[in-house]
């Protein structure tokens, strides 16, 4: 009974995210499980406005847009893309989001992450600042 239970607690994985090696009874975690958890991770921090894509894996549909992962045997190393949102603190947000991903990754899969490099792609600028900009510069071109 407490069987059936267990089973319906279980995720169902897609096929390469975990492997299990019979030989030497270790577990390997795949890229595009580190790469989940990393952009979850940079999402959650206050100040980045979005994750952006960048290379070949994006542009095929992959669900980790914005982060590219290295794994070794027991290191990882982590690229992340983001947009900022306009007016933050760039580095700020930039040293939260390498803390951030870094504590999340090793917490969940015991990788030990080499580095997060966060690549900076861009600022967000709230549209209502954009609109606002516009409109003044109407009103000045009409005043003159």
């Amino acid at each position: 009974m407490e069987d059936e239970n267990l089973e319906e607690s279980i995720i169902p994985i897609e096929s390469g995210d975990i492997i299990t090696d019979e030989d030497t009874k270790g577990i390997s975690i795949s890229e595009e499980v580190v790469a989940t958890i990393a952009g979850i991770a940079a999402q959650e921090v206050k100040g980045v406005a979005s994750m952006n894509a960048n290379g070949i894996g994006e542009m095929l549909g992959r669900k980790t847009k914005g982060v590219k992962v290295q794994i070794g045997e027991k290191d990882t190393i982590i690229d992340i893309n983001v947009t900022v949102e306009y007016g933050a603190r760039i580095p700020d947000i930039a040293w939260e989001v390498q803390n951030k991903v870094k504590t999340q990754v090793e917490a969940m899969t015991g990788l030990n992450v080499v580095s997060v490099n966060v690549h900076i792609q861009g600022v967000s600028v709230p549209k209502k600042k954009q609109e606002v900009k516009v409109a003044t510069q109407e009103e000045t071109i009409k005043d003159e």
